[in-house]
């Protein structure tokens, strides 16, 4: 997919990914740590997480195809350095809320629900999500300075808007 009714893709795909992702992060840390909100949400933030990580690539072949038509500069080599880390932290969140979600309802004997497990998953769970939530901040940071640094006036230019 590279344009979507003549914008290119990327810019409509990375609107979804800055949602879901920091929104599956979030439940992540959630259903980890409360288990009425385990039983209710792991499943559907399995599902979440695992399309999230499947948009991925998608969005990164969008930006790679839009990188190729415009100026290559410094602070656009760095946002394409920073998207490249958005499948480990999409990849880390869904593979964690599987985890999450396989304990809830899989046999005990492969995921034990004791105290110790409970409590190291909850913990890797917040780290995985924090990591991603900065992750995602970092990248859209990035694409925002490679798009809008030097692209405006920073004083009101009469007639605008």
């Amino acid at each position: 997919m590279e344009t979507v009714n003549g914008l290119p893709a990327h810019i409509l795909l990375v609107h979804a990914f800055v949602v879901l992702l920091p929104l599956s992060a979030v439940l992540l840390a959630l259903t980890a740590w409360w288990p009425a909100a385990r039983r209710r949400l792991a499943g559907p933030n399995a599902v979440l997480a695992s399309v999230t990580l499947v948009l991925v690539p998608f969005t990164m072949n969008a930006g790679q195809w839009l990188q190729d038509r415009v100026e290559n500069t410094a602070l656009l080599e760095d946002h394409t350095r920073l998207g490249d880390t958005a499948l480990y932290a999409a990849f880390a969140v869904t593979v964690v809320a599987l985890v999450i979600w396989w304990r809830h309802r899989g046999p005990a004997f492969l995921f034990p629900r004791n105290t110790a497990v409970s409590i190291t998953v909850g913990v890797v769970a917040v780290l995985v999500a924090s990591a991603a939530i900065y992750d995602v901040y970092l990248i859209g940071d990035s694409g925002a300075r490679a798009s809008w640094t030097g692209d405006y006036s920073t004083t009101v230019i009469e007639g605008a808007g």
